[in-house]
């Protein structure tokens, strides 16, 4: 594994470090039983029932995927940190 990181440029690996505290900061939003639910519904997600997809889609609203995605583009962009190309 950490030959594999070696292999790769630095600023790719800070770019990934950072993505995974973005992605952690919103996995922190849901409350321990909510994420012990969340990997358990993900987990079995080929096998759900019509209810157990409806609570997976409870919790992942919860997660705010927009802003995940919209600070995932901020770090990624080459434009800068302003944030005016994402309506910000």
């Amino acid at each position: 594994m950490f030959r594999a990181i070696r292999a790769l440029p630095f600023f790719r690996v800070l770019i990934i470090a950072q993505l995974a505290l973005l992605a952690r900061e919103h996995v922190m939003k849901l409350q321990p039983m909510e994420r012990r639910r969340l990997w358990e519904l993900v987990r079995n997600a080929r096998h759900l029932t019509p209810a157990e997809k409806d609570e997976l889609r409870g919790l992942a609203i919860k997660l705010e995927p927009r802003a995940f995605a919209t600070g995932a583009a901020r770090h990624m962009s080459p434009f800068g940190r302003r944030g005016r190309f994402f309506g910000l």
